[in-house]
C-alpha cells in the first residue's frame, strides 16, 4: 500500500475501530448484566446517531439482546430512547420506506413490553410533532431528560452508536 493510501485509510480505520469498540462495549455491558446475581431495576438503551439508517441496523440486534436479558430476568423493565437523526426513521412518513423497522419497533412495544421514546425537541427542530409518529412511539419532550428520568429510577444506561 502506498503511503498516501495508508494516510487516507488511517482515519477510516480509526472510525471503524471506534464503532466496533462501542459495539463491543455495549456487548460487554449486556454480558455483565447477564452474569449479575440480581436484576437491575431496569435497563435503558440510548441511541443517538447522525445516521438516519442506524435504527435499521441496531434494532434487530437490540431486540435479540433484550430477549437474552428477559430470559435471564423475566419482567425486567426495558426502555429505548432514540434522540438523534435515526429517530426520524420511526416517523409515519418513513413507515412505507422502512416497513421491517416499523414492524420490529411495534412488536417490541406491543408484544415485548419495551418502552420506545423519541425526542420531541429534536423532532420539533425539523418540523415534526407527536402526531407525526405512530401511536406505539412515545414522543418525550426531551430524549436526554427521558434518559435522566430512567437513571433516577436506577436503570442501567447502555449507549449504542
Amino acid at each position: 500500500m502506498k503511503p498516501s493510501s495508508l494516510t487516507r485509510a488511517g482515519p477510516l480505520f480509526l472510525v471503524a475501530l471506534f464503532f466496533s469498540r462501542v459495539d463491543a462495549f455495549a456487548a460487554d455491558e449486556i454480558d455483565a448484566l447477564l452474569s449479575a446475581r440480581e436484576a437491575p431495576p431496569g435497563v435503558v438503551f440510548e441511541i443517538v446517531s447522525g445516521d438516519m439508517e442506524a435504527l435499521g441496523r441496531l434494532l434487530p440486534g437490540l431486540r435479540a439482546d433484550i430477549g437474552r436479558l428477559r430470559a435471564r430476568f423475566p419482567g425486567l423493565p426495558i426502555a429505548v430512547v432514540s434522540h438523534g437523526q435515526e429517530q426520524f426513521a420511526l416517523s409515519r412518513n418513513h413507515r412505507a420506506k422502512e416497513p421491517e423497522l416499523h414492524a420490529i419497533a411495534e412488536q417490541m412495544v406491543t408484544g415485548e413490553d419495551v418502552d420506545l421514546h423519541v425526542c420531541g425537541a429534536h423532532a420539533g427542530w425539523f418540523g415534526l410533532d407527536p402526531g407525526d409518529f405512530p401511536d406505539y412511539v412515545d414522543v418525550s419532550a426531551s430524549g436526554p431528560a427521558q434518559i435522566n428520568d430512567y437513571r433516577a429510577l436506577d436503570y442501567v444506561l447502555i449507549t449504542l452508536p
